[in-house]
């Protein structure tokens, strides 16, 4: 993909197939509410975190069919359809969770309001942009919440396609990353990057009687500073380590260890590095993390930790495996019934209950409009995003500044078996009333 593709392309052949049929017995203008849930979390999983809000609604704007675009429609397309998406503008109201939010099974992550016609074009955007994100800031959180207070980086442009790489970076840092080695995560959302030299450069400085790990350290020192991160596993760790101090003195930023034991590495390297007299200087360690290694290491002298391929696939759940169904047409309930795919009919908006303690204890999803009586703490999870086709919901850095927080004050509202790595039950049930 690139710049160039007009974003109502970025959807599936059968949107507009049916927008078509729909354009010619007049039911496309039928009145609808679609819902996007989760029937149930990836195997394992005691709670989702909803990212990708925010793209979705920079998306909207551009959601259109160009020239180009007709033109490639026009082979399947009748001249009525053709019309009515050269002109598309969607027009209808969106609500949903905010961006950093907590969900679970069933929870109505985003409703859309609007005309079939409208509402169908959407769809695959919506799913696309969500089953990913919400997939890389559901595996993030877990880690974050596996490091315990240690910073982590996003380090998995390498592993995933280069446009994918930018929306984990952001779904990363929703979920609490401290920053990302992704350059362009920081040009479009102002994402930290944090990043300087890989193997290669140590290697470069090899000569014929040897390498010269010294001299590619003093390379980097004077080009970076002495607060730089110095790679010390190209070779040896003990020799890397002592070079390292050799080149940069004791007022060394950080260390990097990327392969090996790494536990037992990061012992010996704080051990050496205090001999050495670099008390100071920090232990960054990286190689095939997840949540599961990184909690191994949460006794360990380390003090942040890289990840990259992990985290760009999910760490096992590479989507969300959210739908976006219909649930309402001209104000009637309408549902799916197949076997394990069902769905429920009817607008729908969410609130979640808590103990005085802040603990969070089950999600109700209600009537939209109706929600019913509760005298225990409460918050409302389904706020507006939308209306008459205007973004009303912020998408700037605040937003993604206010969405780190959400997460944050959601982890920290579980109950703690909520946030257990093992496999579990979500971690609070979601209860559906009826009208």
């Amino acid at each position: 993909m690139n710049d160039s593709v007009p974003a109502g392309l970025l959807t599936d052949k059968y949107e507009l197939t049916m927008l078509a049929a729909a354009l010619r017995d007049g039911t496309a203008n039928r009145r609808t509410t679609w819902e996007v849930f989760a029937r149930r979390l990836p195997a394992g999983r005691r709670y989702g975190v909803v990212a990708g809000t925010g793209r979705l609604l920079e998306l909207l704007t551009q959601f259109r069919f160009d020239d180009d675009a007709c033109e490639l429609l026009a082979h399947f397309l009748d001249s009525e359809t053709l019309c009515y998406v050269r002109d598309f503008r969607f027009s209808g109201d969106i609500d949903g969770y905010p961006e950093g939010e907590l969900y679970f099974p069933g929870s109505p992550v985003l409703s859309v309001h609007g005309s079939f016609a409208e509402c169908v074009l959407l769809e695959t955007l919506v799913l696309s942009i969500f089953n990913h994100d919400t997939a890389i800031a559901s595996a993030a959180a877990r880690m974050v919440s596996a490091a315990d207070g240690r910073p982590l980086v996003e380090m998995g442009s390498r592993r995933t396609h280069e446009r994918a790489a930018v929306a984990a970076a952001r779904a990363a840092y929703v979920a609490g990353f401290a920053g990302s080695s992704n350059l362009e995560a920081q040009r479009r959302y102002g994402i930290p990057t944090e990043g300087t030299a890989a193997h290669a450069f140590t290697m470069l400085y090899a000569h014929r009687d040897g390498p010269d790990e010294v001299a590619a350290f003093r390379a980097q020192v004077e080009a970076l500073g002495a607060d730089t991160t110095l790679l010390v596993d190209t070779y040896d760790v003990t020799t890397g380590i002592a070079n390292a101090v050799a080149a940069a003195g004791t007022g060394l930023g950080a260390v990097r260890i990327d392969s090996g034991e790494l536990g037992v590495l990061a012992r010996q390297a704080r051990e050496q590095l205090d001999q050495l007299g670099a008390n100071q200087t920090r232990i960054m360690v990286s190689g095939d993390l997840d949540e599961f290694a990184i909690a191994a290491l949460r006794a360990e002298p380390v003090d942040s930790y890289g990840v990259g391929t992990s985290l760009v696939t999910g760490s096992g759940a590479p989507t969300a495996n959210m739908v976006y169904k219909l649930v309402e047409v001209d104000g009637i309930p309408v549902q799916k019934r197949s076997s394990h795919k069902e769905s429920r009919g009817g607008r729908k908006e969410a609130l979640r209950l808590s103990k005085p303690t802040g603990t969070i204890t089950e999600e109700i999803v209600h009537p939209a409009g109706r929600p019913p009586p509760t005298t225990e703490p409460h918050r409302v999870l389904t706020t507006p995003l939308v209306r008459a086709g205007d973004v009303v919901a912020d998408t700037g850095s605040a937003a993604l500044a206010a969405a780190r927080k959400l997460v944050a004050f959601g982890l920290g509202s579980l109950p703690w078996e909520g946030l257990k790595l093992a496999a579990g039950e979500p971690a609070i049930p979601t209860l559906t009333t009826t009208p």
